[in-house]
């Protein structure tokens, strides 16, 4: 089996990479454009991790360059891809919109085209929970209203849902979108709270708590996610419209104030707090329902919260850049 994973350098990436290539049957194709959103050496050192694997090859091809993703696209003759290539960050897109425009728009435009063109047997996209928007009403379910998203990434991320269900519609094209509920764990981005946080304590700087600290968020440790991503690949979609929509989240929401907790334990420091008011584009909490691709595809997350922080904060202290 030859699979593609776009955005093979990032934190989801990258693990999904290293667990498929525990299997010796999987051909793995990883493609990045290695963009520097975020420190490029802990990219870097993913990759090089990688690519002591012969059964990973890595190709630097940015999505958005429809002329060098269609010549990837013929060359390697995928079976099966995943997109998890794309701008991230609420906060960022309400500075840079047309930076998620270019990724996650024209750049999805073109995975769907190449899959089409291309005979893929099944795509796998990355949404997020984001797409809910101030859903007041929990868990969230896969069939609630999600047009009123409250940043222009989450916007992305539904016009790739619905184009998605489109070419699904038209074409036939076999599709499963995962909604990602708060990823987090080891070798993760440095912009989110897990990192920024952990950071903060171990160096004595103050950490910034937005909307007083009262988020509640649907953590979901990275392990999980990768095995929830495996399962799907290895399902098939038995719609008529073969087009598929999972959450994939813990379904056991916690304050980030008892995040914040867990890693001062960890760290054995209490830190420094600043409040501050909520940002725009963000929502108060998160809390996705999992209990449809539990029933379909068996999936189970089995990392609690302080299990997860305890790894996170063990690999931070080994692995400073």
């Amino acid at each position: 089996m030859r699979i593609l994973i776009t955005g093979c350098a990032g934190f989801i990436g990258y693990h999904l990479c290293e667990s498929l290539l525990n299997n010796k049957k999987i051909k793995v194709f990883g493609i990045d454009n290695l963009n520097d959103y975020y420190d490029i050496n802990l990219k870097k050192n993913r990759l090089s991790s990688l690519k002591t694997n012969k059964n990973f090859i890595f190709n630097r091809v940015d999505i958005s360059n429809e002329k060098k993703l269609k010549d990837n696209f013929s060359k390697n003759k995928y079976n099966i891809v995943v997109n998890l290539a794309a701008q991230a960050g609420v906060r960022y897109s309400i500075e840079k919109p047309e930076i998620y425009q270019k990724s996650n728009v024209n750049g999805f435009f073109n995975i769907l085209e190449n899959c089409k063109n291309f005979k893929i047997k099944h795509l796998i996209h990355a949404s997020t929970s984001s797409v809910y928007g101030n859903n007041k009403k929990f868990p969230l379910e896969e069939d609630f209203n999600t047009d009123k998203p409250l940043s222009f990434y989450a916007a992305t991320k539904k016009s790739n849902e619905v184009m998605a269900y489109a070419y699904s519609n038209i074409y036939k094209l076999p599709v499963t979108i995962l909604r990602f509920f708060t990823v987090y764990g080891p070798k993760g981005r440095p912009d989110m709270s897990l990192y920024k946080f952990t950071n903060a304590i171990i160096n004595n700087k103050p950490v910034k708590l937005f909307n007083n600290g009262n988020h509640i968020r649907d953590f979901t440790y990275i392990s999980d996610v990768i095995n929830a991503i495996e399962k799907v690949i290895f399902s098939k979609i038995e719609n008529k419209i073969p087009y598929q929509i999972y959450n994939v989240s813990s379904n056991n929401p916690k304050s980030l104030k008892k995040f914040l907790n867990e890693i001062e334990k960890n760290c054995n420091k209490i830190s420094k707090k600043v409040y501050l008011k909520l940002q725009k584009g963000d929502v108060h909490k998160t809390h996705g329902s999992n209990i449809l691709i539990s029933k379909k595809l068996g999936f189970k997350p089995s990392v609690n919260i302080e299990k997860g922080i305890f790894n996170f904060v063990k690999w931070f202290n080994n692995n400073k850049i």
